[in-house]
């Protein structure tokens, strides 16, 4: 069944909208995924907070013409599906790479993370780091580690005082 002018117009418009606002894109080649495959990576990236599609390069290549993910416009060739999100970068990477290890027929092209283009193999180190729960509570950790050390010196001399006024009284009721 053929697609009208209207229908492919209305597609450019809603991937162009999409890919305006993504910002991590992971294009990725899904030849030799089943249908039940792919309706389970869709279903976990969006648990991710992601979206995952299945695009016509043609399509793909003009709706990405002055986005940030223009930079993967060579990477749209052969079967191309494409997960993108605003979210965290991180998580997508981990869902993506967690999926791979399921179907090894998936197979990642490129991607963009906040307007720059990684490779394939860099995308499997950014699955690697923490996430962004993680890091804030790292963060959270280093921050207030000065500051109850700070408490711990400013309490230990009347602390240490007592102590003293503690033995001194022990002394005097002996003798």
């Amino acid at each position: 069944m053929a697609v009208s002018r209207a229908e492919k117009e209305q597609e450019l418009q809603d991937l162009s909208a999409a890919f305006q606002t993504a910002d991590t894109a992971i294009v990725v080649d899904y030849k030799g995924l089943n249908v039940p495959q792919v309706t389970d990576l869709r279903r976990q990236i969006r648990a991710a907070q992601g979206q995952y599609r299945v695009v016509k390069n043609t399509l793909a290549k003009r709706a990405s013409k002055g986005t940030n993910l223009a930079s993967l416009e060579a990477h749209f060739e052969g079967t191309t599906a494409i997960a993108y999100t605003q979210g965290d970068a991180v998580v997508l990477a981990k869902t993506l790479t967690t999926f791979m290890k399921t179907a090894p027929k998936l197979s990642i092209k490129a991607a963009v993370v906040q307007g720059q283009v990684i490779k394939a193999a860099e995308v499997n180190d950014l699955a690697s780091l923490p996430g962004k729960p993680e890091l804030y509570a790292k963060l959270l950790y280093v921050l207030q580690a000065p500051m109850q050390q700070l408490v711990g010196v400013l309490a230990a001399t009347p602390r240490d005082l007592l102590s003293v006024l503690v033995q001194v009284e022990k002394k005097k009721s002996e003798s």
